[in-house]
């Protein structure tokens, strides 16, 4: 859930946006236009606020609502300030720049990647990136060998790279276990079938190094032993 905040000084001589991002009554990341860039409140809003922030044209879009949402609104609603607006969500990305929007729809490109938590125990959490389609429609799903998880999911809002494409990261807040496969389906208006990536925990290279090191000793002890034997043989002949 997201809220969005404009606070005037003197009429519109000095104003502040404010957009903050909450999930299950915490607040996840936030964005201050006297800042100029979004801040992570939690380690998973920090992922957010790292993606968000690498997007130049959106943080510019983000900055201008300083005047296009804020000032605008301001002129707007001050005949009727008690009553209050508020943004929905729009259908379809908005552009950004200058560009015509696609004339086909675009297919997502899908990666999971394994991100670290600091509040919570484990491995770390994974996370699926869906990047770059178009246009907004979009649903993204977990599955842990086979079997959807439509608990512990923790989605972004869909955000705009500034083209008309957009992206949305979806986050699977249990840990991974060994021996499982996870996997992330994405359906899209552009795709024919569901787009489904996989994941698997890799071996612990640890106890891997640990089992080639005994067997590498075990095998040096056995040559040992049959070379000290071929050895007291020939010494007896």
């Amino acid at each position: 859930m997201g809220k969005q905040e404009c606070h005037f000084i003197n009429g519109t001589e000095q104003v502040r946006f404010l957009e903050r991002q909450f999930y299950n009554r915490e607040q996840l990341l936030h964005f201050d236009s006297d800042v100029g860039v979004y801040v992570g409140d939690t380690p998973f809003g920090e992922i957010q606020a790292r993606d968000y922030n690498s997007h130049r044209e959106y943080l510019k879009y983000k900055r201008g609502q300083v005047d296009t949402y804020c000032r605008s609104n301001y002129k707007l609603g001050t005949p009727f300030s008690v009553e209050r607006r508020a943004l929905s969500p729009p259908s379809q990305c908005p552009q950004l720049s200058p560009v015509s929007p696609p004339s086909l729809p675009v297919p997502p490109s899908v990666s999971i990647s394994l991100v670290p938590s600091s509040s919570q125990p484990g491995p770390g959490r994974l996370l699926c990136s869906v990047m770059d389609f178009y246009p907004a429609p979009v649903q993204v799903r977990w599955f842990q060998d086979g079997q959807e998880l439509p608990e512990h999911v923790v989605a972004t809002d869909v955000v705009p790279n500034g083209d008309w494409s957009c992206q949305v990261l979806v986050l699977l807040e249990i840990p991974p276990r060994r021996g499982v496969t996870y996997s992330c389906q994405v359906e899209h208006v552009s795709l024919e079938h569901p787009l489904s990536r996989h994941w698997e925990m890799p071996p612990d290279t640890v106890r891997s190094k640990i089992l080639v090191g005994v067997g590498g000793f075990v095998l040096g002890l056995v040559f040992l032993v049959l070379g000290l034997g071929f050895y007291l043989r020939e010494k007896s002949s």
